[in-house]
């Protein structure tokens, strides 16, 4: 079974490169209404960046906006009020190739969703049905919320500030053995919890926080194992990633292409799909053995580096 998985996941990885091979080739540039080049701000290698930095931090709880958004000032990106928006609109609709690599990843819960929408699987239909209420809160609060958030806390300095007191509160919560293995299993989550999950979820609408993290906690706070609750924290993500994207690309998605074209966007969706599958896989491996620890410690030094470059003015 192992080796089948991984013969698949290895056509879909070459499918992936042939893909992004033939945009490199044959994409060619984006051109503007009077049929001139765009001058892309966002080359080949920037979006490899930011398609590596999305895909290994969406599903960690260290918080992939924030660091995207830190990425984004470091290799100044958005210079002109028009790039800006468009960097931003980016920023959100990577998100598809973590999306992607979640949807591979845990297709056997999928289709045991989808057995339950058949009315074949009473479990999926009920995982399927905890993961819509949790999904609806933060739908709402993210809905109420988006233009006060772009405006007022897509900054280095809210993110660093969330990143730290991320930090102290995963040393905390571990201090007091909080992440139990021990637990219920993701099919005893009732829809109570769930949508004490989908609440506090919406915490994480304020980049830094993390919204795996966010959900974790609560997931665990609520009864789910460690892993039913990484679980979940993952297929909520698929849910809510998605609500996210098609709404931004609803919104805002022409600007992504107005001003960058199709090759640089593609690759880095690409580049995220994949680092994100080795990411979610090294997360599961590494909480069945070890501890949050590391995680609180990285966020913690890694907000206090920002507000160091911040200080010093190198941003």
């Amino acid at each position: 079974m192992i080796a089948t998985d991984t013969q698949k996941l290895r056509k879909i990885l070459i499918t992936l490169f042939f893909f992004a091979a033939c945009l490199t080739f044959f994409g060619g540039p984006a051109l503007g209404d009077n049929g001139v080049s765009i001058r892309a701000n966002l080359g080949l290698w920037e979006a490899v960046i930011l398609g590596i930095v999305e895909g290994f931090t969406e599903f960690l709880p260290i918080s992939s906006t924030g660091h995207l958004l830190a990425v984004k000032e470091f290799l100044d990106l958005g210079q002109t009020e028009i790039t800006e928006k468009a960097i931003d609109s980016y920023i959100i609709s990577i998100q598809i190739g973590a999306i992607c690599a979640v949807a591979v990843l845990y297709r056997s819960r999928l289709h045991q969703m989808v057995q339950g929408l058949r009315g074949n699987s009473p479990e999926g239909r009920q995982i399927l049905a905890s993961l819509v209420v949790a999904f609806i809160p933060t739908a709402l609060i993210g809905y109420l919320t988006s233009d006060f958030v772009k405006e007022e806390l897509y900054g280095l300095s809210p993110v660093a500030a969330a990143w730290i007191v991320g930090g102290i509160c995963i040393l905390v919560v571990q201090k007091k053995k909080f992440f139990q293995k021990q637990g219920n299993p993701l099919e005893a989550l009732s829809f109570f919890q769930a949508g004490i999950i989908g609440l506090i979820q919406a915490l994480a609408i304020w980049p830094g926080v993390s919204r795996s993290l966010v959900t974790i906690l609560a997931a665990v706070l609520v009864g789910l194992s460690l892993k039913a609750a990484v679980e979940f924290s993952f297929l909520l993500g698929l849910i809510t990633l998605t609500a996210a994207t098609v709404y931004e690309m609803g919104t805002d998605g022409s600007a992504i292409i107005d001003n960058f074209g199709y090759l640089s966007p593609a690759v880095g969706l690409i580049v995220a799909f994949i680092s994100a599958i080795i990411s979610v896989r090294w997360m599961v491996d590494w909480l069945e053995k070890r501890s949050f620890n590391i995680f609180g410690y990285y966020r913690i030094i890694i907000g206090l580096l920002a507000f160091l470059l911040l200080s010093i003015g190198f941003f």
